[in-house]
């Protein structure tokens, strides 16, 4: 039998569970435990939050604290005399939540997220506020929605919600939402004053008294919410915007973004469950894709394909695979993805409207504010202006690195508007200036990269921000390659043959630095072809050559490189270019010596090696000694090799050699590299440790991962021959980095497993 407690008369639910847990000698967690109660709830019902909890819930407390009978009833008394309150604490009807969708999927994180901001503690002057931004289509009001039905238990004062109508020619007055306010929580007609501000105050003393939840969905401004936002005390606001209301302050900010992949595909498959006709899971995924995770897009598709039994997942996604009819295709009803934009579009002024447009055009995923300015031909500080527009209303993304992005439905719809509000000579004006722009300018960026150059090697370019250091060049090369590549390829359609081979030409010493980028061989084929199409048969032959040097990158395609530097020797001894009919030969025999053609590999370096030497093209014929050493040391023959690559050594440390600096400085650390891999054959460690560790290292300055990536490999295996076996592992480890920065997977985890 239980002995009844002495327990003081207390006046609500959650004094007494208090009492009671206390007498007990219980802690939130330890009552948790035995009662199957979060302890969350368990706080919010102490508290006062949750003021009449259900029946099933108070059973299993009453009998985790072995209440007695009285103590049982006065238990259940005082929980149902709560619910009770809650039921006529306010009116019906009013703001009343819309109801959740049955398919909700996925937005754990973001849940969480608003769980953890509604049950946090009240710190002082905290707005109690959390705003959920995102562009049109992102589902705001769903997310919203469903948040709220999920916490409404931790609301017993009510759920609100208001439409603010933001994005409407019309959006609803703060005046009109605080009388729609007023009267939800039971003020009578004649007790709404009269003027906003006495609105809003008599609000916030009634938000103050109990605990509510208000979603106040599709704002437009700060001023339109800031008179509906709490004034402190137990309420909470959760405000839906497409725009980021920068102005608001004290308030929690989430920003939403597509669904993932795998959430995307999961949505429309729980759309598609409606059908009763089994889809393949290819097909659906592919749709996902196609809507690029918008919520807005996967919902029609997929009330479409409900509302159509006759057709299937894989007809549907054939038809939005046409980038020109996707738009089209996403209207389901009353459901339109491009509707949803076109509100935003409107809510901009002239200017923004113009620079949206104009950024259909940009070829790359993203990009900044100068190329921004370019295609709307506009000053760059209005075109600032104009970007912040637009990732205010959700039509851009930003990151800080100060680039912008399109998601991929907004790029087209912004391509519909600029065919429909601009005439064809105005686009192709556009195009031709970004073409123009970003060719120049990855020229001027790409000659930083040529021997001897000095910042001012270049002519001045009045229109252009060029780059002014090597370090700026490479940054523009590498974050607008997609950019300055797409222009390629749109002058090598308008036959603008020079500006196409000029730009081929500046490339050639900056793919020495990034030799990994995949479309080296498109820059350098389109370049050839444009020299083939000036009759120019010595920048003919030299493209050619850039092409063989692509096609010895691992994973190297030797054939290829054979046929590149033919069709490079053919052209050059045509016209005559003693340089490139070199080239073709070195080209030829680095090429032969892979394939273990050795003698056929010297004989074509020693030509070439003979003919740089006669040129006085000292940078060049360093090459070539170093290529006939690595001959001598296929060969088996280290020690020849080890002299051939000392005899480099020397002409690389001669300030009067005749080579240029920045070649002798770059060659330098791949002839250590040999030097030290010749010395490890030799049975000399101790000088091969020190010799690569050197190269490596220097290696690593000029982003020659490639070769680093090897040195380190031999190190490695050097160091544990040697017993050092801690270092060994740490070189083997850094060997793997660099080979998986680069794509050498297999390589990598061979390292892997050697560490």
């Amino acid at each position: 039998m239980t002995k009844e407690r002495a327990i003081s008369t207390p006046s609500s639910f959650a004094e007494l569970l208090r009492l009671h847990r206390h007498a007990a000698r219980l802690t939130l967690e330890q009552l948790a435990e035995a009662s199957g109660v979060s302890v969350r709830t368990l706080s919010d019902m102490e508290r006062g939050r949750s003021t009449g909890p259900q029946h099933r819930t108070v059973t299993a407390l009453a009998d985790a604290l072995s209440l007695g009978q009285e103590e049982r009833e006065q238990f259940f008394g005082l929980a149902r005399e709560g619910r009770l309150r809650d039921r006529w604490a306010r009116p019906t009807g009013l703001s009343e939540l819309p109801r959740s969708v049955d398919d909700f999927t996925g937005r754990a994180a973001e849940l969480a997220w608003l769980d953890d901001f509604v049950h946090a503690d009240e710190a002082p002057g905290s707005a109690g506020v959390a705003l959920v931004t995102g562009a049109a289509g992102l589902g705001k009001t769903t997310f919203a929605v469903r948040a709220a039905h999920v916490l409404r238990a931790a609301f017993p004062g009510g759920v609100f919600f208001v439409d603010l109508y933001g994005m409407s020619a019309q959006p609803l007055a703060a005046d009109d939402a605080l009388a729609q306010m007023l009267r939800a929580l039971g003020t009578s007609e004649r007790q709404i004053p009269g003027q906003g501000a006495e609105r809003a105050s008599l609000y916030r003393s009634l938000l103050r008294e109990r605990r509510v939840l208000v979603v106040l969905d599709n704002a437009r401004s700060e001023e339109q919410v800031r008179l509906l936002l709490p004034g402190g005390g137990p309420s909470r606001a959760l405000v839906t915007s497409r725009r980021l209301l920068a102005g608001l302050e004290g308030v929690q900010r989430l920003s939403l973004g597509p669904l993932p992949q795998e959430e995307a595909a999961e949505l429309l498959t729980g759309i598609l469950a409606k059908r009763g006709s089994a889809d393949g899971q290819d097909a659906i995924a592919e749709l996902a894709q196609l809507c690029g995770g918008l919520p807005l897009a996967l919902r029609i598709v997929g009330n479409r394909l409900v509302s159509r039994p006759a057709w299937s997942a894989d007809e549907l996604a054939a038809r939005l695979a046409d980038e020109e009819r996707r738009l089209g295709q996403l209207r389901a009803g009353d459901l339109e993805v491009a509707n949803a934009f076109g509100m935003s579009y409107e809510q901009l002024p002239a200017p923004a409207r113009l620079v949206f447009r104009r950024l259909a055009l940009v070829p790359g995923r993203d990009f900044d504010a100068a190329l921004a300015a370019v295609c709307a031909g506009i000053s760059v500080t209005d075109a600032w202006d104009a970007l912040d527009e637009l990732v205010d209303l959700g039509l851009l993304h930003d990151d800080v690195s100060g680039r912008y992005c399109f998601h991929d439905l907004v790029r087209l719809f912004a391509r519909e508007r600029l065919h429909d509000e601009e005439d064809a000579a105005d686009r192709d004006s556009s195009v031709q200036a970004m073409t123009s722009w970003l060719l120049r300018m990855a020229i001027t960026a790409g000659r930083w990269f040529e021997p001897a150059h000095a910042g001012g090697h270049a002519q001045a370019d009045p229109d252009l921000a060029a780059p002014g250091s090597l370090r700026e060049a490479e940054h523009w090369l590498r974050a607008d390659a997609d950019n300055w590549l797409g222009a390629l390829r749109l002058a090598a359609g308008a036959g603008l043959h020079a500006l196409v081979l000029d730009c081929g030409e500046s490339m050639h010493w900056f793919s020495d630095r990034w030799m990994y980028w995949p479309h080296w061989q498109e820059v350098f084929t389109l370049g050839a072809r444009a020299a083939e199409a000036l009759g120019d048969a010595t920048q003919h032959a030299t493209q050619l050559n850039y092409l063989a040097w692509v096609h010895l990158v691992p994973p190297a395609d030797l054939q290829a490189v054979l046929g590149m530097a033919a069709q490079a020797l053919e052209l050059a001894t045509r016209s005559g270019s003693r340089a490139q009919i070199a080239w073709a030969q070195q080209y030829t025999g680095t090429a032969l010596r892979h394939l273990g053609r050795l003698e056929e590999a010297a004989q074509a370096l020693a030509q070439a090696a003979q003919m740089f030497l006669a040129d006085a093209d000292i940078d060049a014929y360093a090459q070539s000694l170093n290529a006939v050493g690595d001959i001598l040391a296929a060969d088996g023959r280290h020690e020849a090799a080890l002299a051939q690559f000392r005899q480099v050594m020397s002409l690389l440390d001669d300030d009067h050699s005749g080579m240029t600096p920045e070649i002798a400085s770059y060659t330098r650390p791949h002839t250590l590299a040999r030097i030290g891999h010749c010395l490890s054959l030799l049975g000399r460690p101790a000088e091969a440790i020190t010799t690569l560790s050197e190269a490596a290292a220097e290696l690593e300055t000029f982003h020659a991962f490639s070769s680093q990536a090897r040195v380190l490999e031999t190190l490695a295996e050097v160091l544990g021959e040697q017993g050092r076996g801690q270092e060994s592992r740490e070189a083997y480890a850094r060997a793997a980095e660099v080979f998986t920065s680069i794509g050498e997977v297999e390589t990598a985890d061979r390292c892997r497993d050697r560490a």
